[in-house]
This record gives structure tokens, C-alpha cells and sequence, in this order.
């Protein structure tokens, strides 16, 4: 029996335990976050109350008489399998925890004593992976509602078929719309903590669709890198402040390991929502860099997707902005030298140059210079700076207009010495 959706203003979530101090505290803790909640002191009567009152949560204990946690939730998950079901357990409930993960379909277990934010945080996040699988369903419900209609009107006149075929169409676009909207929404989330996270992800976002564009990439392949880049910090959920809004460098060890498993967070997030496979795969790699150096497969080259190399190039960018990659904020100028000078190493040359040709596309009076590597320059390119050798000798004067032979000369140049030559340049 599958339950409607739920209210949206608040969260029902039935409690089963059959220790009663350990219910009163969960029950004092979830009704100061405003939260309505039911309680039962078994696996029987935990079943009797799902079957009166509509239910978003479910938490129980793992070792309860008569009837076992696992045993409750394998039962719930087979007649209310959208109720989200988390597992509460003691360290040494290992084999148990296994077999209730196995059987019941958790969303997530946690270890006694518990800790209460992350408690509060674990329902917030099941709740709302819950209402955007609903969004979801609904929206697909819809589209094969629409279909059906298409297909009746096979039978009518050719210009009313056409004239429905534009309104199904329309209305195509805005579920899709809709879709898109519930994933900002939902990118939303980490950005309504404030700070200088603020913005983040919608700036990201469209600075990799301007990229994918460039690359004249088909319209599902834009849209679905647009997407991962609303969504490339969902799995910052939970992190503390101090991981999310300090410069990841001035981390401790410990901090740094916890951010450096967001993206597979991220993945794991998603990756139930067929329509959101493909943008799951994006997250898991945006921290890949292109010389192997990156988190967390350690990929490298194309084995990276293109659409994580999009999202590493657009994301650093504006992550140096705000002070998330060194202490000090770069302007824009110095943030898109920073990828130059690593192009080839951190980031896909050929995503570098195309997101500097649409920075300077789009704002020609702020970028009137543009830094690139000999390998990017064309012939008639004019020096808009002295281009010095490392030792201090000038090679080409600030006018200078760039010949064929001269570029080839720079690239030569660049790889005997092995060290990165950055131009200047009026394109």
C-alpha cells in the first residue's frame, strides 16, 4: 500500500523503540524541531500505527523482543515501501545492522548514543529525498498522461493534431521546467546556510552550460551538465560550517578527509533517481583533475567525463572568487590566469580555452586581455603585455602582432624548458 504525499509543512515520523526513556528523548528532540511524532513500543504496534496514520520516518531500534528491527522494516518495506526507514543500533549489532540493510531497505543507520544534529539533519535529508521522489513520480505520471492524449488524436483531423501537438509540446517543456526548478530547489539546500556559498551553484551552473554550449554538445548533454552543476555540492550536506566556508588548503586532516568525500556523497544522493544517473556520474568526478590528481577515482585525461571537466574548470573559477581554494579572493582576471597556468595539469586544456573565449565573449570590456598558452594562440593575435623569459630577457614586445612561425617557436620553447609560458594577448 503506497502512502500520497505528504503534508508539506511538517514531518510525521513514527518512533518504535521498546525502551521508554530512549523514546521520550527522541520525542522531546523532534518536536522541538517541530516535527509531529508518533511512538510505539514494538515492531507490532509500530505496524498497527502505519496502518492509521500516514507516516515520513520511521526510526527504530534494532534489538526489540518478539519482533527485531530487521524484521519490522523488511515488514514495512513491503507494504510501505516510500516510507524512509532509519536504523538506530549499538556498535555491537554488526550482523543484525547487515541483515536489516539487507532486508528492510534503510536509508540510513545510526549508532547509539546518537548524535542530535546529525540525527535532525539524516531525517531532514530522508524527507526530502522522499518529496523529490514523489516530484518526480509525478512528473512522470504527467508525461505518460500527455502521451496517451497524443496518441488518441491519431484518429482526428490533421490540423487539430497539429494544433495538439504544439500544446503537448508546451506542456513538455514545462514538466521539464518543473523537473529543473525542483532540482534547484533543491541545490537551494546547501546555499540557505548563507555564507559565501550564497549563489554558488546557479553561477557554476551557468557558466557550464555556456561551456557545454561552446562544445555544441546535444541539447540532453547541456541540460545534463547544467543540472550537475546545480547540484555538485548536494553532497556538502551535513559538513560543518567551518568545511564548507573555510579555503579547503587551511583544513586539518581530518575536515579535509570529510570534504574530500563529497562527491561520492553527492553520487550516492542521486543515483536512485533514474532521471538523475547520468548527472550522479558528473558529481563523482568534478574533483578529478587532469593529470591523475584528483579525488576521489584518481582518473585522469578523457577517462574523466567531459561534463566533470566542465564542471572542475567552471567551479574552480568561482571557488577562487570566494576564497574556498587559498585565503585570498582572487579577482576575476587573476581567477581565469589560475586555470591557464594549470591547464594540462588541474584542468582539460581544451575546456580552459573554451571557457576563456565565452568569459571573453560575454564581457569584452572587463576581459580586453586574455591569458593563454602558446598552444591556444592564433596568428594576428596582438601582445597586450612585454612577454618576458623566465631569466628577464625580453621575447616579444606589448603590440607585437603574433606570426605562425612565432607561435610555433613559443610552443617549442615551452616544452623544451618544461615550464608553463603564459601570453597576453587582444583576440
Amino acid at each position: 500500500m503506497s502512502q500520497g504525499i505528504p503534508p508539506v509543512s511538517a514531518g510525521r515520523v513514527l518512533l518504535v523503540d521498546d525502551e521508554a526513556n530512549i523514546l521520550a528523548a527522541l520525542r522531546r528532540l523532534l518536536r522541538m524541531r517541530g516535527y509531529e511524532v508518533f511512538s510505539a513500543n514494538s515492531g507490532a504496534e509500530g505496524l498497527a500505527m502505519l496502518e492509521l496514520e500516514k507516516i515520513d520516518v520511521i526510526i527504530s531500534d534494532m534489538k526489540m523482543p518478539e519482533m527485531t528491527g530487521a524484521e519490522f522494516l523488511e515488514r514495512t518495506f513491503l507494504k510501505w515501501p516510500d516510507v524512509k526507514r532509519i536504523l538506530l543500533t549499538g556498535h555491537s549489532d554488526v550482523n543484525l545492522t547487515i541483515a536489516a540493510i539487507n532486508r528492510g531497505k534503510i536509508w540510513r543507520y545510526i549508532a547509539k548514543p546518537w548524535d542530535e544534529e546529525d540525527l535532525v539533519l539524516t531525517i531532514q535529508q530522508a524527507i526530502a529525498h522522499r518529496q523529490l521522489m514523489f516530484e518526480n513520480a509525478r512528473l512522470l505520471s504527467l508525461t505518460q498522461s500527455q502521451n496517451e492524449e497524443l496518441k488518441s488524436l491519431n484518429t482526428t483531423l490533421e490540423a487539430r493534431v497539429n494544433e495538439r501537438t504544439q500544446q503537448l509540446q508546451q506542456a513538455l517543456k514545462t514538466l521539464r521546467q518543473s523537473f529543473v526548478n525542483s532540482v534547484q530547489v533543491f541545490s537551494n539546500m546547501i546555499e540557505m546556510r548563507g555564507g559565501v556559498l550564497a549563489g554558488h551553484s546557479r553561477r557554476v551552473a551557468e557558466h557550464a552550460r555556456n561551456v557545454a554550449k561552446h562544445f555544441r554538445l546535444e541539447e540532453a548533454e547541456v541540460q545534463e551538465i547544467f543540472l550537475a552543476a546545480l547540484l555538485h555540492d548536494i553532497g556538502k550536506l551535513g559538513l560543518p560550517d567551518e568545511a564548507i566556508e573555510r579555503p579547503f588548503n587551511s583544513l586539518g586532516p581530518k575536515l579535509r578527509a570529510e570534504v574530500m568525500k563529497h562527491p561520492s556523497r553527492g553520487e550516492l544522493l542521486l543515483m536512485p533517481i533514474e532521471q538523475l544517473a547520468g548527472v550522479a556520474v558528473l558529481i563523482r568526478h568534478h574533483h578529478e583533475q587532469f593529470d591523475g590528481g584528483g579525488y576521489p577515482s584518481g582518473k585522469s585525461g578523457i577517462e574523466i567525463p567531459l561534463g566533470s571537466r566542465i564542471l572542475a574548470v567552471v567551479n574552480d573559477y568561482d571557488a577562487l572568487q570566494l576564497g574556498l581554494m587559498s585565503e585570498r579572493r582572487l579577482p576575476r582576471a587573476e581567477a581565469l590566469r589560475y586555470l591557464v597556468e594549470n591547464r594540462g595539469k588541474r584542468y582539460d586544456p581544451s575546456v580552459v580555452d573554451a571557457f576563456s573565449a565565452v568569459l571573453a565573449k560575454a564581457n569584452p570590456e572587463e576581459f580586453v586581455e586574455m591569458p593563454l598558452r602558446p598552444v591556444s594562440l592564433h596568428p594576428g593575435y596582438r601582445l597586450t603585455r612585454d612577454l618576458l623569459h623566465r631569466e628577464g630577457y625580453l621575447l616579444l614586445a606589448k603590440d607585437h602582432v603574433l606570426s605562425a612561425n612565432e607561435i610555433t617557436q613559443l610552443v617549442r620553447l615551452e616544452e623544451v624548458e618544461a615550464h608553463p609560458i603564459t601570453v597576453y594577448v587582444a583576440t
